[in-house]
Formats: structure tokens, sequence, C-alpha cells
């Protein structure tokens, strides 16, 4: 076919249209978070552990952030979703294996670098199959309120419970120690556990109950510049207690929704005996009914 010049300009302009701007800013947020991430790595070579495990918290805090500010202001793109997924595996796999290693994990040489990879690998697992069944139709309703294994973010934050320890003055354990809990962590985030979600948690706030709010969110935050290693020690604790609860109460909605869906039992309808029918007797045993052979 001849070549159209004006075909070809069309395709051009179509091409590269402009992007509005409310789907860039949930990107931004997220590659602030991988810088967080890699600067975590860069502060945890350079042994400032205390920074590195602060820039790991604020890419958590970041990562809960751009999801909640792009479905707010529609930004939602397949590009955002995939750039979020990397920047979790570089935030929450791989920056805190790194920072576990060369915190401890070193003292076992390779038995603490294998540890270390595990957990790196265990997340990037972990986000690979929140992916590929994020929109799998046989899910039913009441799963969208759980995870399948503990989440990423939730996992970089518990997994690094033994360096908050050590920032509060507790012992250090050992080092096989650390290396058996961070297998375990990395094991959760790979299970098959349901754990509480929180996706489907009403945002409103009714009006009597702003002002509470916002005294709450502050007095919180106050309380992570304080005393972040307190907040964070304790918070991870609560979280692995109530990994069991979260797989009761799945199952206790798995029993209702399979009770909801059965079939009633189907109860096969009894003829009526006639009205008149006549009753066999034997001698002697006068209006008695007989024993029917």
């Amino acid at each position: 076919m001849p070549f159209d010049p004006n075909q070809s300009e069309q395709l051009r302009r179509r091409r590269f249209r402009p992007i509005p701007v409310r789907l860039l800013v949930p990107n931004v947020i997220t590659l602030l978070a991988i810088c967080a991430g890699l600067t975590a790595i860069r502060l945890s070579t350079e042994g400032h552990m205390q920074l590195a495990v602060a820039a790991i918290v604020f890419a958590a805090i970041l990562d809960g952030l751009d999801g909640r500010v792009a479905r707010m202001i529609k930004g939602q793109s397949k590009f955002g979703a995939e750039l979020d997924s990397l920047a979790d595996f570089v935030n929450f796999g791989v920056a805190p294996g790194l920072i576990l290693y060369f915190w401890q994990l070193h003292e076992l040489n390779n038995g603490g670098w294998i540890a270390a990879m595990v957990f790196a690998i265990s997340g990037g697992l972990r986000l690979a199959r929140f992916n590929a069944t994020m929109d799998d139709p046989n899910k039913p309703p009441f799963a969208a309120n759980y995870f399948t294994g503990v989440p990423a973010p939730a996992g970089a934050i518990t997994v690094l419970l033994p360096i908050y320890l050590a920032f509060l003055g507790w012992p250090q354990p050992p080092a096989i120690l650390t290396a058996l809990y961070t297998l375990l962590i990395a094991f959760l985030m790979v299970s098959r556990l349901p754990v509480f979600s929180g996706k489907t948690w009403r945002m409103r706030v009714p009006p009597e109950m702003v002002l509470p709010v916002f005294v709450s969110v502050v007095f919180f935050i106050a309380l992570l510049i304080g005393y972040p290693w307190h907040i964070l020690s304790v918070g991870s604790v609560l979280y692995l207690l109530s990994l069991p609860a979260g797989w009761k109460s799945y199952r206790d909605q798995a029993r209702k929704a399979a009770a909801a869906a059965a079939p009633p039992e189907s109860v096969a309808p009894s003829s009526p005996a006639p009205p008149f029918a006549p009753v066999a007797t034997e001698p002697g045993e006068g209006d008695r009914p007989a024993r029917l052979n």
C-alpha cells in the first residue's frame, strides 16, 4: 500500500498524547519509596543501622500512601501497578535481607547469606503470586478482606524485630536464632495463611469523630517519632499474635459461605394412606391391628 503521511502523523499524535498529572502523582510516591529502600541498603553497608531501619519504615509508609492516593484521585494505571511490585521487591525483600546480613547474619558466613537470600526470594514470590491471583474469578467475595500469606511490607517490618530489641538495649540474640526467625517470616510470606488486609474497611469518618481521629493520628505519629523502637517492637509482636485470629475468621466465613451455598436436602414426598383402608385382624384379637408379614 502507498505511504500515507497523514496517517503516520495521526499515529504519532496518538502515541504521544499528553498524560494526566493525576497518573503521575502515585508513581512519584512509589519512586520515592524505591529511593528510601536503596538508601537503606547504603546506610546498612556504612554501619548506620538505625537510619537504615528508619528508611525501611519510611518506605513502608510511602507504600501505604501511593495506592490510596491513586484510588482517591483516580490515578490507577497498569504501569503504576507493575512499578509498585518492583518497588516492594526492592524495599521489603532485598533491603531487609541485606540489613539483617550486615547487622548479624554475616557471622554465619554462607548460612547467614542463605537466610537473607531466602527472605528476599520469598518476598519476590509473594508479590508474583499476589499479581497472578489478583483478578481470580473463583475467589469468594469475603476473601477480598484477606491476604494470602503475610504481605511484603508487614514481613519487612516484623523481620527486623531483633534489631528493634537490640536498639532498646536487649541482649543481642545468637546469629542462628536470628537466621531461624528470618526463615520463619519468609515462610509466613509464601504460605497460604489468610491474613487480615483491611481493604474492605469503610474509609468514611462520622462528623462527630473527625477531631478525635485527628488527635489520635497526631498522638500516634508523636509516639512513633519519640519512641520508634518501642512502637515498632510492640506492633510487630501484636501483628504476629493476630495471625491466628485472621486464620480463624477466614475459616468461620468460609464455613458460612459453604453453608449458604449448599442446596437444601431433598425430601421425597410420602404417599398418603387411603382414608378408609381395611385393617387385617387375627382371630381372637378383636379389633387390635394385626402384624403385617
